[in-house]
């Protein structure tokens, strides 16, 4: 069968694979330091594996994932300074002599469950990683959303009561908004603990269903989901789950049905396993990647 090349691009490590689904993955993490070191063992991991029909690329953010455009593979205005500006998808397309397809880590992880998880059949759906930061990828009507550029759930601007949480947002470009508030550092800034340190029935947790829910309770009515998928390291508190379709539930009040709001089927392999999905897609020529 022919072999497709994933990479999951994280601010805190890259996830790398070959395979063509979740029976035959075989991959590796990399720490994400600098970018040529990076670039540098992502395609040493490559080169031991032979040629690959195509890779896909899912990258934390923001990117231009716009095939037409001049920057299209690169990372842009991120956080990260070492990686502002920084041509992704160009290094590997060339060292690897491959296509490359290219979004962003959200999308992917989405694009991953609908073809393998908890997604599937579905054409209206919401994928949102809560973990270093807070994204959100899906699709509307059986296509992946892109726009001007693409998605930035984790920026919306919801309601902040300072006085139950005088705690400001540590956003670098936003302060409090949703990243701002309910991302795996501003939970560590606000309580002084990392999130899995933080016992269960702390009141961290509720603060952040409160959070997450406001969040979702904005996406339901801008872009009715039939599920969304929460997923991300900050996720793996199991109890978050049912405060969280509690709180929906409230907000939206009987004025719409709340969606589906579950864990991913694929765990944390949902990034790469999407990236390995849109390298497939791009050699089938697949509509759903189309902007």
């Amino acid at each position: 069968m022919p072999k497709f090349g994933g990479i999951e691009a994280g601010g805190s490590k890259f996830v790398c694979a070959v395979g063509s689904g979740p029976d035959d993955l075989d991959l590796v993490e990399i720490p994400t330091t600098t970018p040529p070191e990076t670039i540098r063992h992502v395609l040493e991991f490559f080169g031991r594996r032979g040629r690959v029909e195509a890779v896909g690329i899912g990258s934390f953010g923001p990117i231009d994932p716009d095939p037409q455009s001049a920057t299209f593979g690169c990372i842009t205005s991120t956080p990260k300074q070492a990686w502002r500006n920084f041509n992704l998808a160009g290094p590997i397309r060339a060292a690897l002599h491959a296509k490359v397809a290219f979004d962003t880590d959200v999308n992917a992880a989405a694009f991953g469950e609908f073809r393998w998880g908890a997604a599937q059949s579905l054409d209206t759906f919401l994928y949102l990683a809560v973990g270093t930061g807070l994204g959100g990828g899906g699709m509307v009507n059986g296509r992946l959303l892109h726009g001007r550029t693409h998605p930035e759930m984790g920026h919306l601007r919801i309601p902040h009561d300072l006085q139950r949480d005088p705690f400001p947002g540590n956003c670098p470009y936003h302060g409090d908004c949703l990243e701002g508030l309910a991302a795996a550092p501003a939970i560590e800034a606000r309580w002084a603990k990392p999130a899995h340190e933080l016992s269960a029935g702390h009141p961290a947790w509720e603060l952040e269903a409160h959070y997450l829910a406001l969040g979702i309770a904005n996406l339901a009515c801008a872009l009715s989901p039939q599920r969304i998928i929460l997923g991300g390291g900050v996720m793996r508190r199991g109890e978050l789950y049912p405060l969280v379709r509690v709180k929906v539930a409230t907000l939206l009040n009987g004025y719409v049905d709340a969606p589906e709001i579950v864990p991913p089927q694929l765990g944390a392999r949902a990034g790469v396993l999407g990236a390995i999905a849109l390298a497939q897609a791009l050699i089938v020529g697949d509509a759903r990647l189309l902007s």
